[in-house]
């Protein structure tokens, strides 16, 4: 089977690009597998990509590149939804180089990965493939207009893909799709084979995006007072962001320096994760939640708020971790406290977090994935029909509205 990933731009990093590779990766296991990469900004790619998936660039923004001097460059894009919010990053040139590539493709299945480059999809795919939109953020995180915007192409697609259930039922309540399957399908988690963590660390760790919606200011303020209870623990944050000044001067504020440390960006993330006893998560929101699947992948207990919509379906609280109400410094404090002072609690939950992360073993996803080509292929009649009787229904509505209005 020819299965093709349309993306934003592969050559960066990024959770999307991150759990595309692991996807794509897999996948070539047993198909033929290529990225399309709607931009390209760099000579090499920030991630490495496995020699059997084939990368196509479309658009080269490098400095010298001819693209940047075509004329189109410069009209912006008729067909990427204005709302979305790389919308400033598309042109007449990349609608150009989009449209032509997917109606020439000879893909069995063409899965996109964010609302722009699904409307893509919709509108130029070829009808005989199977086109599947991936959801790598959530319904409500995107703005109203761009849900209005990409909600009438959607209609077009096979299937949407969420990667959590929350947020595949907040889709199936909000978003009338009549033909299109909506389901849920968690990332694929590669297993790092690294040793389990180190009983004896005493190290707290985190990652992510400095931004103010990970809340990594929530967990600087939860350990200066674990700091002064337990002067031989540390925290380790790991990442890049907006956020870093302000971060590091609450670092000084609360007089951890040397205690709490921000690292910068680790990739992968794996070999830091499994130095250290705990990880916490602090997000207000998350779509999925890579770092702490990842942190189990590693035998590493982790304390989460439970957030919307991913850590609630991925950690069993008290089990393989702790899930702690958001932005509750106390709830945090305690959670954090208890696992330091309990070392058997700690063993306990990361033996069973490491077993409870190979539901994400990227095997199982693929298998999953195989089910939905599968299934689509064989339903794809009856959810036509399904789509035709809508629009019927439609316009019967609105029919009826306007003879109501002229009489």
């Amino acid at each position: 089977m020819k299965i093709t990933f349309l993306i934003h731009d592969v050559y960066g990093i990024g959770g999307t690009n991150r759990t595309t590779l692991n996807l794509a990766t897999a996948l070539a296991d047993r198909h033929e597998v290529t990225i399309v990469s709607v931009r390209r900004h760099r000579t090499r790619p920030q991630f490495d990509i496995d020699p059997r998936v084939t990368v196509v660039p479309l658009v080269d923004v490098r400095k010298g590149s001819a693209d940047l001097t075509d004329p189109l460059m410069n009209e912006p894009s008729q067909s990427f939804p204005t709302a979305e919010k790389r919308y400033h990053q598309y042109s007449r040139l990349s609608d150009q180089r989009v449209e032509q590539y997917l109606k020439d493709s000879n893909a069995d299945v063409i899965i996109g990965t964010r609302p722009g480059i699904n409307v893509y999809l919709a509108r130029f795919a070829p009808p005989r493939a199977l086109r599947i939109a991936q959801e790598h953020l959530t319904h409500d995180t995107h703005a109203k207009k761009l849900r209005a915007q990409f909600a009438r192409h959607y209609r077009e697609l096979d299937a949407l893909v969420t990667t959590t259930e929350a947020d595949a039922a907040v889709y199936r309540a909000r978003m009338r799709l009549p033909g299109v399957e909506v389901l849920a399908i968690p990332n694929a988690v590669p297993d790092p084979r690294l040793s389990p963590a180190r009983t004896g660390a005493k190290v707290i760790a985190a990652a992510g995006r400095l931004a103010r919606g990970k809340r990594f200011d929530l967990l600087i303020k939860a350990f200066a007072d674990i700091a002064g209870k337990h002067p031989d623990w540390t925290l380790r944050i790991y990442g890049a962001g907006a956020e870093r000044d302000h971060l590091q001067q609450l670092i000084s504020e609360y007089s951890l320096g040397g205690r709490a440390e921000l690292m910068g960006v680790a990739s992968p993330i794996e070999p830091e994760f499994a130095k250290a006893a705990i990880v916490a998560s602090t997000s207000n929101a998350e779509s999925f939640g890579m770092t702490l699947v990842e942190a189990m992948r590693c035998g590493v207990p982790v304390v989460s708020t439970d957030c919307p919509l991913g850590p609630a379906e991925i950690i069993h609280d008290g089990i393989d971790g702790r899930l702690v109400p958001v932005g509750d410094l106390q709830a945090l404090n305690t959670a954090l406290l208890d696992l330091i002072t309990d070392e058997l609690a700690r063993l306990r939950m990361g033996r069973a977090a490491r077993r409870a992360a190979h539901r994400y073993d990227p095997e199982r996803i693929v298998d999953i994935y195989e089910d939905l080509f599968v299934g689509l292929a064989a339903s794809r009649n009856s959810r036509a029909w399904q789509r035709t009787k809508a629009r019927w229904r439609s316009l019967a509505a609105r029919t009826l509205h306007r003879l109501g209005q002229s009489t």
